[in-house]
């Protein structure tokens, strides 16, 4: 892996340190940190400030797994809103509309992984600094990452 690009080929062996990720992607408030990339993996922390969050959206190719680290996150799951908190394991199978948001008044820290891979850290990538929502939910889509239309889900 470079820091130009990310290669999705076997999983290297190694250790990702903790505070240690060989990318950092800005993507609306939310901070991604770079954990480990592999064409059957994907995983990343999250650092999730009061009042950010994913709207509902579909990974049509990936299962998607939260491990919360920290705070609380109030999650739209197969048509119900959850909450979990630290310890907590969340699983959305792909195809499964989902969302999560930190609607408390404290940061949110957790380990995002997918699989497989697909096209997310490319994903990632172009989403980096963006600010316009529609631009990401138009890259999204270009990523297998299909997100419900505004008001599609109510409460989100």
């Amino acid at each position: 892996m470079t820091a130009d690009e990310i290669v999705l080929g076997p999983l290297p062996a190694g250790i990702t340190l903790a505070n240690e990720g060989s990318r950092i992607w800005n993507v609306l408030g939310h901070t991604y940190s770079l954990k480990a990339a592999s064409a059957t993996s994907f995983a990343f922390e999250t650092l999730d400030p009061p009042g950010t969050g994913v709207p509902p959206h579909v990974h049509t190719t990936q299962d998607e797994h939260i491990y919360v680290l920290e705070g609380v996150f109030t999650l739209y799951l197969d048509g119900q809103w959850e909450k979990a908190g630290p310890g907590d394991t969340v699983r959305m199978p792909k195809g499964m509309p989902h969302a999560y948001y930190n609607r408390s008044d404290a940061d949110s820290r957790a380990l995002f992984w997918v699989s497989p891979a697909g096209r997310l850290a490319q994903l990632f990538d172009q989403l980096h600094d963006l600010t316009d929502p529609s631009e990401v939910v138009r890259l999204s889509a270009l990523h297998d990452v299909d997100f419900l239309p505004p008001g599609a889900v109510e409460g989100a």
